[in-house]
């Protein structure tokens, strides 16, 4: 039986937790202020535990998965503890990568515009100059990058001396990325602090520098079915690999999404993926980390912005991207792990809204992607390709809303006359019908070629690697040998032979 085509309308979850509003937390009029503005009302479960725990100076271990909320679970209490007026850095963040130090520090600037209080975004692949002048206009937070951090420090121009807060974003990646050393560096030179570490996971490594620098820290923990982010629609098509760029396309096309995000595995296919999708009439940029931090940011802004509707990224690019309004994620290639997975998909489903994330499997790899379910405790909803009928059904409900768009904005006066002049010789279902074929995309089938990707992260049928072929001194295949072992039969087992 031929599953379903998956389309899925937004709506309220059922069931949904009752969260607590924010002025529940004793936060200062100014913050609350910035939150509404910023259309936050409701803490979710990591910054209704988080917060006041933060507030009381304890010292505090959360763990929680991207897209929880935990930048401002940490980002509240921070501004909170910073001082309108400038008297030296007083909070610091620190980082895995350049791109989460920009967000979370556009997030801090947000949550700390009623008071005064602003965060400065530290980081390697910037003029240093640049932020020297930066820093000399005394932020009260800096958030940066490890490396970057230490050029500053040695250059005496961070003095650590003033700073009472600390917090270690996305911890697990500051370890995996090699970060160890800089932080036990960092944290050993800030005399008096509090500090604050967020991770997905908790491995020995984050424990043992839990045990060094934190004082009996408070642990947090966001169950499964929180981090498994249930208004998210997760769904696969199952397909093989040379249909994937036409079924994205298709998808595209019928869904219509707002903003979206394709994840591909390597920063080739980032670049033949961008390519493609312009070469089809689409809005789509690319990030990966071969391009400048000046062009990623570019790119991120003209996401952000609305410019361009597509962004086709790796998932090292894209690790901590924080982006309001991206309805739809699209797995070009199925990621390496359950905990790529969830980073993936955290992009979308954000604040309380939902999203829809579309994983594009071939047969070789649903092994692993049952692997993905059964780590992160979530089935996905199998759906059939599109149809040709059901992708020009998309095109033509766009180009409904596009009409009914311009009508709601009254943005048609001049062309009255001559629509009046039209129906003098045509009838108006013939008009209007004529009118929709013309501003109804066609489907678009211009020649792409996406390279193969022979890599593979599973272990299912399909992807046996073939055992080399290794010869000894007399030149007997070894490998063959290991395949058929030379095993002597006990008496028992001849007997056994005889009987039979």
């Amino acid at each position: 039986m031929k599953p379903p085509v998956c389309v899925f309308i937004q709506q309220p979850l059922k069931g949904e937790h009752t969260l607590t509003k924010f002025n529940e937390l004793g936060l200062s009029p100014a913050i609350l202020e910035s939150l509404n503005r910023m259309g936050f009302e409701e803490a979710t479960p990591i910054q209704k535990k988080t917060i006041p725990i933060a507030l009381e100076g304890r010292d505090l271990l959360g763990q929680a998965q991207t897209g929880t909320g935990k930048t401002a679970a940490f980002g509240i209490p921070l501004i909170e503890k910073a001082s309108p007026e400038p008297d030296g850095v007083t909070g610091l963040v620190i980082t895995p990568t350049r791109e989460l130090a920009i967000q979370v520090a556009e997030e801090l600037n947000r949550i700390g515009h009623d008071k005064k209080v602003r965060a400065l975004p530290i980081y390697g692949g910037q003029d240093i100059n640049r932020q020297i002048r930066s820093l000399k206009k005394r932020p009260q937070i800096i958030v940066g990058t490890p490396g970057r951090l230490l050029d500053h420090i040695r250059r005496r121009t961070i003095r650590l001396q003033t700073i009472r807060l600390v917090v270690l974003d996305e911890a697990d990646d500051l370890l995996q990325m090699g970060f160890i050393e800089d932080i036990e560096t960092i944290l050993s030179d800030i005399p008096e602090k509090q500090t604050l570490l967020f991770s997905a996971t908790v491995p020995p490594d984050i424990k043992k520098l839990a045990d060094k620098f934190m004082t009996k820290p408070a642990k947090i923990k966001i169950k499964d079915k929180e981090m498994t982010m249930p208004n998210i629609e997760q769904v696969y098509i199952e397909m093989a690999p040379k249909q994937k760029f036409d079924v994205l396309c298709n998808l595209l096309d019928f869904q219509a999404p707002e903003l979206a995000i394709v994840f591909a595995r390597t920063k080739k296919r980032v670049d033949e993926l961008t390519e493609g999708l312009n070469k089809r009439g689409y809005s789509a940029e690319g990030i990966h980390g071969d391009l400048s931090q000046a062009r990623r940011e570019t790119v991120i802004r003209r996401f952000k912005d609305g410019t361009i509707d597509i962004m086709v990224a790796t998932d090292v690019a894209a690790r901590g991207l924080d982006i309001s309004g991206v309805t739809h994620v699209y797995n070009f290639d199925i990621p390496q792990d359950p905990e790529s997975y969830i980073h993936r998909i955290g992009r979308t489903g954000r604040a309380g809204k939902t999203g829809v994330a579309t994983t594009l499997t071939t047969f070789r790899e649903m092994e692993h992607l049952r692997h993905i379910e059964r780590v992160t405790k979530r089935k996905m909803t199998r759906c059939s390709i599109p149809t040709l009928a059901e992708v020009m059904e998309g095109h033509q409900r766009t180009a409904i809303e596009n009409l009914m768009t311009v009508i709601q904005e009254n943005d048609f006066r001049d062309y009255i006359e001559l629509a009046e002049e039209l129906l003098d010789h045509t009838d108006s279902v013939t008009l209007l019908s004529a009118a929709l074929k013309l501003i109804t995309k066609e489907p678009d089938k211009t020649p792409v070629h996406i390279s193969e990707d022979p890599s593979f992260p599973g272990k299912g049928k399909g992807n046996r690697q073939r055992k080399k072929t290794v010869k000894g001194k007399k030149g007997k295949n070894i490998a063959a040998a290991k395949r058929k072992p030379n095993i002597k039969k006990r008496p028992q087992d001849k007997r056994k032979q005889k009987a039979r």
